[in-house]
């Protein structure tokens, strides 16, 4: 069986009896459900906890072509309602779990490889991220290119995303990964993490949450410092969400959320994020202080607010992420 065919089939109940028995049971009728829905397994996606796998089910249409289905929930313990919109950044882990799952599913990644995403944009259509009656039903259409490999395993490759909600147009998403195996990464990693793995620096405090968008302290990532429209990165390697299980450095949702949280509090007011582009150019890593810095773009052509947020660690650039906003009347 090749990996492409692999599914988790539902083990539904059903009656088996001997043939002797059959005069006694001939009024049951065996139940049958034609229809059911269940997550991808966690591990396909990277994730520890069952409660954040997005995904719900992928299928080959070619060798480079996959269509892969999610749910968004209504409510969510950390990505946040934004006045009756599903989190933006909800979508791009969406985007981020449909490159892992497509990467070990279809071109035969092992578990226990490690990803390393290069960049990583999702632009949407405001409205087509309203909270309904009901979660929202996602189909992504993804195409991928530019793939390496390293003998017969995958080095790496793009892909490009075309998101539909509930059948219609919501926006449209890329990113770019290479993965290692564990003694490739092992090695990359050694002389920063070296044998007793990273320690991270001590937990800085939060700015106001209000600033940045957020009801609760354990939710901020960014901590005041006295420069202007500049806060050092918060790393709470406790949070259940953003550290969904151990790793030696930050993760890219991190630096996402800390891009997010620095527009807000650089505009001085809740917005919502519709398009937002990455750019990752090293480890985030876990053992010293990283500097979040914002400043305007000019505004898109459909009136857009543009900000852009840069992250700096030991005076080196870590990422860059373009964030254009709503206009304030949406």
């Amino acid at each position: 069986m090749s990996v492409s065919t692999f599914r988790v089939e539902s083990a539904i109940a059903s009656i088996r009896c001997a043939e002797s028995d059959l005069g006694s049971l001939q009024g049951i009728v065996e139940p049958r459900y034609t229809s059911l829905t269940t997550t991808v397994p966690k591990e396909f996606v990277h994730r520890a906890s069952i409660a954040e796998v997005m995904l719900t089910d992928w299928d080959r249409v070619d060798e480079q072509h996959f269509t892969v289905s999610a749910q968004w929930p209504r409510l969510h313990s950390f990505f946040a309602t934004l006045d009756g919109y599903h989190d933006p950044l909800l979508v791009a882990e969406t985007i981020r779990q449909a490159g892992l799952l497509v990467a070990h599913t279809e071109f035969g990644v092992p578990l226990g490889h490690q990803f390393l995403m290069w960049d990583l944009s999702v632009d949407l259509e405001a409205e087509q991220l309203r909270i309904g009656a009901e979660p929202a039903a996602v189909a992504i259409e993804i195409a991928c290119s530019d793939i390496k490999r390293r003998g017969k395993n995958l080095a790496g490759l793009h892909f490009d995303a075309v998101i539909h909600r509930d059948g219609r147009p919501a926006g449209t998403a890329a990113a770019t990964f290479t993965c290692a195996s564990p003694a490739v990464y092992e090695r990359l990693r050694a002389p920063r993490i070296g044998d007793t793995g990273a320690a991270a620096i001590p937990l800085t405090s939060p700015v106001a949450p209000q600033d940045v968008g957020r009801l609760s302290p354990t939710s901020v990532v960014l901590s005041p410092v006295p420069a202007r429209d500049s806060w050092q990165l918060r790393v709470d390697t406790r949070h259940p969400v953003l550290f969904d299980h151990p790793v030696d450095h930050v993760p890219g949702m991190v630096l996402l959320e800390a891009a997010r949280q620095a527009t807000i509090a650089f505009l001085g007011r809740d917005c919502l994020p519709v398009a937002v582009t990455s750019e990752f150019t090293r480890y985030a890593e876990l053992s010293a202080p990283c500097l979040i810095e914002a400043c305007a773009l000019p505004p898109c052509p459909r009136g857009r607010e543009r900000v852009l947020v840069t992250g700096r660690q030991d005076g080196a650039v870590v990422f860059t992420s373009t964030v254009a906003v709503a206009p304030a009347t949406v």
